[in-house]
C-alpha cells in the first residue's frame, strides 16, 4: 500500500515549516481562523510559504469566515489549499474553486464520502474538535468515509500508527499532537509523528 498523506497544521515560524518539510510532510497548514494560539496573519504566512517546496501543499485553515474574507487571505498569503471548518455548504466550495487550488472540508460529523460539498479532500476531526481526544476508532460509532479523507483529532506519534491501521484513512492531520506546549511545535515530535505514520502501511 502507498504511504499515508501527512499534513502538519498550525505552523507559525520558519523552524516549524523547516521541520515539517524535512520530515516529509505532504501538506503544511496555516491557521487564519481567529481565536487560536496558532493563528498567523497573511503576511507571515506568505513569508513562510516562500520556503515550502512546490511538491508540498500549503493550506489556509478557516472556521466559519465569510467567503470574501477567505478569498482575501488566500490571495494575500499565496496558499494553494483552502480548508473550511464550519457549516459551509456546496455553494461556498464552488465559490472558492479555482485552477490549481485544493479544497478541504473539515467536519466532526459522520460523512459517507469525500466530495459531497465539492471538496477535493475530506478531513474528519474528533467529536470534540480541539479537545485532543480522538475517536474510538474500534467502535461501531466510527464509520470510515469513502474516498480521500484525512483523520484528525487527538493524534500523536504514539497512536497515529494504530489510528491508520484501525481506520484505513487515506491520510492524517496533526497539530497539538506535535507540540511541546500549546501553540509551540516540537521538531522532534513532528519527525516522530511522520515516521510513525509511515510505518503503518509498510
Amino acid at each position: 500500500m502507498t504511504e499515508p498523506f501527512i499534513k502538519i497544521c498550525g505552523l507559525r515560524d520558519a523552524r516549524d515549516v523547516e521541520a515539517a518539510v524535512a520530515a516529509g510532510a505532504d501538506a503544511v497548514g496555516f491557521v487564519f481562523a481567529p481565536g487560536s494560539p496558532r493563528t498567523v496573519d497573511a503576511a507571515t504566512a506568505r513569508q513562510l510559504i516562500a520556503a515550502v517546496p512546490d511538491g508540498v501543499l500549503t493550506v489556509g485553515v478557516f472556521r466559519g469566515q465569510p467567503v470574501e474574507e477567505v478569498r482575501r487571505f488566500v490571495e494575500e498569503s499565496g496558499v494553494r489549499g483552502v480548508q473550511l471548518h464550519g457549516e459551509e455548504g456546496p455553494e461556498d466550495f464552488a465559490a472558492l474553486r479555482a485552477e490549481g487550488r485544493t479544497l478541504l472540508r473539515a467536519t466532526a460529523r459522520h460523512v459517507r464520502r469525500c466530495g459531497d460539498h465539492g471538496e477535493d479532500l475530506l478531513l474528519i476531526d474528533a467529536p470534540d474538535p480541539g479537545s485532543g481526544k480522538p475517536w474510538n476508532w474500534a467502535s461501531e460509532e466510527f464509520v470510515a468515509p469513502a474516498g480521500r479523507w484525512l483523520l484528525a483529532g487527538g493524534l500523536t506519534p504514539a497512536n497515529v500508527r494504530e489510528a491508520l491501521e484501525a481506520t484505513g484513512a487515506w491520510g492524517v492531520d496533526v497539530s497539538s499532537g506535535v507540540e511541546r506546549e500549546r501553540g509551540v511545535k516540537s521538531p522532534e515530535l513532528i519527525r516522530a509523528f511522520a515516521e510513525a505514520a509511515r510505518t503503518a502501511r509498510a
